[in-house]
């Protein structure tokens, strides 16, 4: 067998693996979600039912109670630390020298220290203003490491950004808030809605900062999928634990269709 042919049949073999130990875990969860009266050593599930899923709608389960607190904290989360990052992100690329080491590091700072730690930091402080175990309480914890991850992010697009463009749009006599409505924001906004997909990602999957700043009266379907592995409740469990999975499947899918269709205004 010749070298390139072998090459390709491990590249194949090894893509084969890959797929496999992606999707087997995701299929898992699937019949489990499914399964009744599961247990060991059957291979299989000797009934299937809907009641999972069902309880999404019908709200036995508090599962789709925390599936809709998680989407709007999300939702809100990603927007919201896009704008809060998109200023800090450009005045970081401006600065030169151990001015930019120093911003980076108290930008990072959130993202590298401990959830825990964090947790308890921000639940002394939000409880002092009276926002603990509230909903925008736990929005204002998640946006802390979610400003300090995006803020590194639009320090990396706006340290490649050409700020020629919108100087030479301001000799034409463009005012601030128009270079930034039609020239700045046009350009970069590819890298604006990958930066929401971030967001929002980081705050779905939060548990530390939400049980400690939530006070278990913030339900959240991490939360949720938790209290069901604890009690046992492994179907309501693994329909919870496919529910997490979705965004992630959606936020990749939709930053390949932005990535396809996102051009270059004309100037």
């Amino acid at each position: 067998m010749s070298a390139p042919r072998r090459r390709r049949l491990v590249t194949v073999g090894l893509s084969i693996a890959l797929g496999v130990s992606a999707l087997a875990p995701l299929l898992l969860l699937g019949v489990w979600s499914l399964g009744r009266d599961w247990f060991y050593p059957l291979l299989w599930p000797p009934r299937l039912t809907l009641d999972g899923w069902r309880s999404i709608v019908t709200g036995r389960a508090r599962l789709g109670t925390a599936l809709a607190t998680s989407l709007a904290l999300a939702i809100a989360n990603g927007a919201l630390a896009t704008i809060l990052a998109f200023p800090v992100g450009r005045a970081m690329a401006r600065l030169r020298g151990w001015r930019r080491h120093l911003a980076s590091a108290a930008v990072f700072l959130p993202i590298a220290a401990p959830p825990i730690g964090l947790g308890i930091g921000l639940q002394y402080s939000l409880l002092s203003l009276g926002l603990g175990a509230t909903f925008a309480g736990v929005l204002l914890a998640h946006l802390v490491p979610s400003v300090g991850f995006l803020s590194l992010y639009f320090l990396g697009i706006f340290t490649a950004f050409d700020a020629r463009i919108e100087e030479e749009a301001r000799s034409l006599g463009a005012s601030s808030g128009q270079v930034l409505r039609r020239i700045t924001l046009p350009l970069l906004r590819r890298p604006i809605s990958e930066a929401f997909l971030l967001g929002l990602l980081i705050s779905w999957s939060q548990y530390a900062l939400t049980q400690l700043v939530g006070g278990g009266l913030v339900h959240t379907l991490p939360l949720e999928v938790f209290a069901y592995v604890r009690a046992g409740q492994d179907r309501y469990a693994a329909t919870g634990a496919l529910l997490l999975v979705l965004p992630a499947l959606g936020a990749v899918a939709a930053a390949r269709i932005v990535a396809s269709r996102a051009e270059v205004p004309p100037l």
